[in-house]
């Protein structure tokens, strides 16, 4: 495994502008998006008070992003987020999100490495190409925006009965964990 990579620094001035100091140029809130999109961790600072902006600019970009219609957060969670900041559920919330995120990428992360490993005998199966590019086209537009994930999922073959019984394992745990946390939240 490689080193983790120090973040990318970005500075921000008093005019509010924000400057990549890697490659000494200015950015904009969608570059910064699409540094993270890139697998890159950030870290913005604030020039003159050396403040961490991070938080901030990373809630903004979301923001954005749904203000746009580029909707990834149920309304029921969005709801249940606000709730959290007012309840004695707070404290419970951010390590659920993060263990629930956590499960999201090990979960890709599998899917992506099975789906690579499958043995060869499957390609003899009858209409096993139109299922092939189906599924392509699936988990292209279901990973869209993942880092690393479109790649390899055009290269993909079906799912074996194993695959599709974790799958179901892991959407049954998250299901809990959201159960679990709206009765926290009342």
């Amino acid at each position: 495994m490689s080193e983790p990579q120090t973040p990318l620094l970005i500075k921000r001035y008093a005019s509010r502008r924000l400057y990549n100091t890697e490659t000494s140029d200015y950015v904009t809130l969608e570059d910064i998006a699409g540094f993270i999109r890139s697998g890159r961790e950030v870290q913005i600072v604030d020039l003159k008070s050396g403040d961490d902006l991070t938080r901030q600019y990373l809630l903004q970009i979301i923001a954005e992003h749904e203000s746009r219609g580029e909707n990834v957060l149920p309304l029921a969670v969005l709801t249940d987020l606000v709730r959290s900041y007012t309840t004695q559920a707070q404290s419970v919330v951010p390590q659920f999100l993060a263990m629930s995120f956590e499960m999201l990428r090990e979960g890709q992360s599998k899917m992506v490495e099975n789906f690579t490993t499958l043995p060869g005998p499957m390609g003899a199966m009858p209409g096993l190409e139109a299922m092939q590019r189906q599924q392509q086209a699936f988990l292209k537009s279901m990973m869209a925006g993942w880092p690393g994930a479109t790649d390899a999922a055009e290269s993909q073959e079906p799912k074996t009965d194993a695959q599709k019984e974790d799958l179901e394992q892991i959407k049954t745990q998250l299901a809990e964990l959201q159960a679990q946390l709206s009765r926290l939240s009342k």
